[in-house]
């Protein structure tokens, strides 16, 4: 995977951070919290599953605001040739 000069920030992390430890938060919600927290501090990029399931979300209209928060910070450190 190629290195990325992005990291998710200390706000978009403390939002994952919560998401995970949430009874109530969706899969979606879940694996896109995870993807963000792992790019916290290193060059980890996304990969395409990851990135189109966040792409999706953002599309959504029925996407929280916390959904689209994670998905955000998700897409804008995927692979800019894809």
């Amino acid at each position: 995977m190629a290195n990325n000069s992005k990291q998710t920030s200390s706000r978009v992390a403390s939002v994952a951070g919560k998401t995970l430890q949430s009874g109530s938060a969706s899969a979606v919600q879940k694996s896109l919290a995870g993807s963000a927290l792992r790019q916290a501090g290193s060059s980890a990029q996304t990969g395409a599953a990851t990135e189109q399931k966040a792409s999706r979300a953002l599309d959504s209209s029925k996407s929280s605001s916390v959904t689209k928060t994670l998905a955000g910070s998700v897409v804008s450190q995927s692979n800019r040739s894809r």
